[in-house]
């Protein structure tokens, strides 16, 4: 098992930092704030972020798809999808051993949801943990939520999931962009260089190559609370710094 290093930031737990949670350490929270100074807004597009996961996967349970595999889950605080979607069975995997540990606290009531430490590069292990939980003749909801800007080259995993789950599954990505803010774009990739943990954001089209051989759901490509929103999107949209989009194999 990977070693907890509670002296680097990681993605999990800068990302439960600006969601407002309490398992992150210092340098976690010090990275947050100095990517506060450059991108004011990402506190809420963390807060837009968690809320599109919630409506993709109401979007999934109203398609009938009753389990998920959740690559790159991070700690699943509140509106995460065993709360979403109590019924379904959940597979959550991170590649942060303080991530899956509070998971494991978190999901001690949820019988049906648990995780384990993976990478989701890993292909054939992560597949095999979710064989383990999962029915994957059947129809499953992969999310991949604010994780894919930190591969390098997600295609290949990507096409050895969709490949491995049935027809009628679903997809549902979200990827950080430089499309909104084109001069904070170095800023950002200096900043996350500096954690250990470098990011490669996408464009529009970029994103929609991600999800090339799969049927794209309306409203397509969007930014993030413009995905089928539960209400009118206030502001900027492109404050938000993601691009969503939900897919489905046939």
């Amino acid at each position: 098992m990977a070693e907890i290093d509670p002296d680097r930031p990681h993605p999990a737990r800068i990302y439960d930092y600006l969601l407002g949670g309490a398992c992150n350490f210092a340098p976690d929270r010090a990275f947050a704030e100095q990517f506060l100074r450059v991108m004011p807004g990402a506190a809420d597009a963390a807060r837009l972020n968690r809320a599109f996961l919630r409506r993709a996967v109401r979007f999934g349970v109203d398609a009938g798809v009753t389990q998920f595999l959740d690559l790159g889950s991070g700690i699943p605080t509140v509106g995460n999808v065993h709360e979403t979607a109590p019924g379904a069975r959940v597979l959550h995997v991170d590649n942060d051993p303080i991530a899956i540990a509070h998971s494991e606290i978190e999901l001690a009531d949820a019988p049906n949801a648990t995780a384990v430490l993976g990478d989701l590069r890993d292909t054939d292990a992560v597949l095999a943990a979710a064989a383990e939980v999962l029915d994957l003749t059947r129809p499953v909801g992969l999310l991949m939520l604010a994780v894919l800007h930190f591969v390098d080259e997600p295609h290949e995993p990507l096409r050895r999931y969709t490949d491995a789950i049935a027809p009628g599954s679903y997809l549902a990505i979200t990827h950080g962009t430089a499309d909104g803010a084109p001069d904070k774009r170095e800023d950002v990739l200096r900043l996350y260089a500096s954690s250990g943990s470098p990011a490669t954001p996408r464009d529009r089209a970029q994103v929609a190559d991600l999800v090339d051989g799969l049927v794209v759901e309306p409203p397509g490509v969007v930014w993030t609370p413009l995905w089928r929103p539960d209400e009118p999107a206030a502001g900027n949209p492109a404050q938000s710094l993601t691009y969503a989009v939900v897919a489905r194999k046939v």
